[in-house]
């Protein structure tokens, strides 16, 4: 048989290239992909190219093969291209410094003290990384040896957030009457104010950013990307450039599962969004080869590649347990918090979905809620069945919610009118947010001594950045005078309870989400809290396909499977691609239901498999 090809891309958006692009999109749609991919073309043409991460969850090192760090390091192998990540928490050391500096030998100890400990949050590490973004966005003279400058983001809703700070910050400075806020002194704030908004311009200025909204043709990608250039545009950012990656077009006839992956793809671009539709656009085909290292992202704006013939490539499906077989397991206790954890774009929004299902019809009562910004719950259920609650955290709601609760709690304990109106201005920083979301998440997770609570949660950095906030909960609450709920009070062990909260990890067979995931099984550990399982979702290896690229692709995913298999999961469930999308009720349920045979490849030791078997 003869050999197929895969064609090159015309990567129109690299003509005439701005000083700066910003990748952006859903989590998993492939943004740090196209942004090295963006960055090793326009190094190849002799330019100075510095690639910027600003994900907290950045999986930039793997990608590139090199290790990076908060300082720019060269690419080896590609002359003129420096690479780095923004440090969250290394970024958040040197904010500290920067604001807490000026005061040493000034203020005394106890309140140099009270402003370290103000600038130990959550939020203040956000800021910081988005101060580290804003320098090298709005500082010309800190990248005067680049050419180009590109920036790969986090996950849309992390992205929007951060793009907005600069107006509400400076909102929040130019009517602030007190001398601090959760991020310590305003004068901290108030240096980068023009830095703010330099930033801001840039972003707003085509002919220095282009930005570029990365999506797969897929339905819940592509509504995701339509939200997000809606909020682009209301911040001032016209025009993006559409980047679908992952394009599938089927090369072997009469074959099924390559017949249904191009003809989904097909249809959810015959719906695009009116929005989207008039952007912009460049389709990346769906690369038979894995896009890591430079061998792999420069095939992708390569010439034609052939690929070997499909005999050639044939192997062994893998038997891992199905769904079913780990909703039998979480319904063993009859009641906790199943939490549903992953990189962006991996599914775990149609995992939680069916896992609460799979529950509702094994006769319990369950609570579905989401904790991501994006929050495509409804739209994978299309419908609430009976014995389903379905709810989402909102930001904006929680904290209006919050701030309405301090403000009363203050004029109970007798606060005078001045000390209300710091206490009101105060509420109206940007961190409020976080500690407000921060408090629905304990409510939402207390709920489980009396059912059952499945959370869909955010893209992992910013789930992360939720765990972590704890302690700089308290000290909001000491700073507030509130009271502590005891929701908030228990919540770190409900989550570390095993009898109380199932954990469980979701992950694509490549290599990003595999090596995402197994860094965010270490995170929980260092936090005292253990994966239950490991979820490896719509894999190509147990479908019967001849399609050559398909055929690549399943060869690919093995070697991932058994790392996970081999190396990370405690119990690993595998999840096939559905020709059929699974959304809406019955689908979701059919799933989590079906009468799947299994065997005990993969299963753990421990209390967990046991349950499963």
């Amino acid at each position: 048989m003869n050999a197929s090809t895969l064609g090159a891309p015309e990567l129109a958006f690299l003509d005439n290239p701005t000083r700066f692009f910003f990748f952006t999109g859903k989590g998993g749609v492939g943004k740090t992909t196209m942004a090295c991919v963006t960055a090793l073309v326009l190094a190849s043409r002799r330019l100075r190219v510095l690639l910027v991460s600003t994900d907290p969850a950045s999986n930039l090192d793997q990608v590139l093969g090199v290790a990076l760090t908060g300082q720019a390091t060269p690419v080896p192998d590609a002359a003129g291209l420096q690479a780095l990540n923004i440090d969250p928490e290394m970024a958040a050391s040197a904010y500290r410094e920067r604001v807490v500096g000026p005061y040493r030998g000034v203020l005394p100890d106890t309140a140099l003290r009270s402003i370290e400990e103000q600038l130990s949050g959550a939020c203040t590490v956000e800021i910081a990384a988005f101060d580290e973004f804003s320098r090298l966005l709005g500082d010309d003279s800190l990248t005067v040896d680049y050419d180009h400058i590109i920036f790969d983001t986090a996950p849309t809703g992390h992205t929007l957030r951060l793009l907005q700070l600069p107006g509400a910050w400076q909102s929040f400075i130019e009517t602030s009457m007190g001398g601090a806020s959760c991020l310590g002194p305003l004068a901290g704030l108030k240096s980068q104010q023009a830095l703010y908004t330099a930033s801001l311009a840039n972003l707003q200025d085509a002919t220095r950013t282009r930005l570029i909204l990365v999506a797969r043709p897929d339905r819940a990608s592509l509504a995701e990307a339509e939200r997000a250039r809606g909020e682009l545009a209301v911040i001032g950012i016209e025009q993006p450039i559409l980047v679908l990656n992952g394009v599938f077009h089927a090369t072997t006839r009469h074959d099924a599962v390559a017949a249904a992956m191009e003809a989904r793809g097909r249809q959810a671009l015959d719906r695009l969004p009116a929005g989207l539709a008039r952007l912009r656009r460049t389709d990346i085909p769906l690369s038979p080869v894995a896009a890591v290292g430079l061998a792999g992202l420069r095939a992708i704006s390569s010439p034609p590649v052939a690929l070997a013939p499909m005999d050639s490539v044939a192997g062994d499906a893998p038997v891992l347990p199905a769904l079913p077989e780990l909703v039998v397991a979480l319904a063993a206790p009859g009641r906790g918090l199943v939490m549903v954890l992953g990189k962006g774009g991996v599914g775990k929004t149609t995992v939680a979905a069916a896992i609460a299902m799979g529950l509702v019809a094994r006769g319990f009562n369950v609570h579905l809620t989401t904790t991501d910004p994006a929050a495509h719950l409804q739209a994978t259920l299309t419908a609430v069945p009976a014995g389903l609650t379905l709810s989402r955290i909102d930001p904006s709601v929680e904290t209006a919610a919050y701030a309405r609760e301090v403000l009363a709690g203050a004029r109970a304990s007798g606060v005078d009118a001045e000390g209300l109106a710091l206490l009101a201005e105060d509420l109206r920083s940007p961190c409020t947010e976080e500690i407000a979301v921060f408090r629905a998440f304990a409510r939402v997770v207390a709920e489980g001594r009396d059912g059952f609570v499945v959370l869909d949660t955010a893209p992992t950095g910013h789930t992360l950045l939720l765990l972590d906030a704890t302690q700089a909960y308290q000290r909001e609450i000491d700073r507030t005078t509130a009271e502590v709920p005891e929701s908030v009070r228990n919540l770190l062990s409900r989550l570390r309870d095993p009898d109380y909260t199932q954990l469980v990890v979701v992950t694509l067979p490549e290599a990003t989400p595999v090596q995402e995931a197994a860094a965010l099984q270490a995170d929980l550990k260092r936090a005292g809290m253990t994966a239950s399982a490991w979820v490896i979702n719509q894999s190509l290896a147990p479908l019967a396909s001849r399609d050559p690229v398909i055929r690549h692709r399943q060869i690919l995913e093995r070697h991932w499977i058994d790392r996970v298999t081999g190396e990370f999961a405690p119990y690993t469930i595998l999840v096939p691609w559905q020709i059929e999308p699974p959304i809406g009720p019955e689908r979701l349920a059919a799933l989590a239901m079906a009468q799947t045979p299994v065997s005990g490849a993969g299963i753990g030791p421990g209390k967990f498999a046991d349950s499963a078997g």
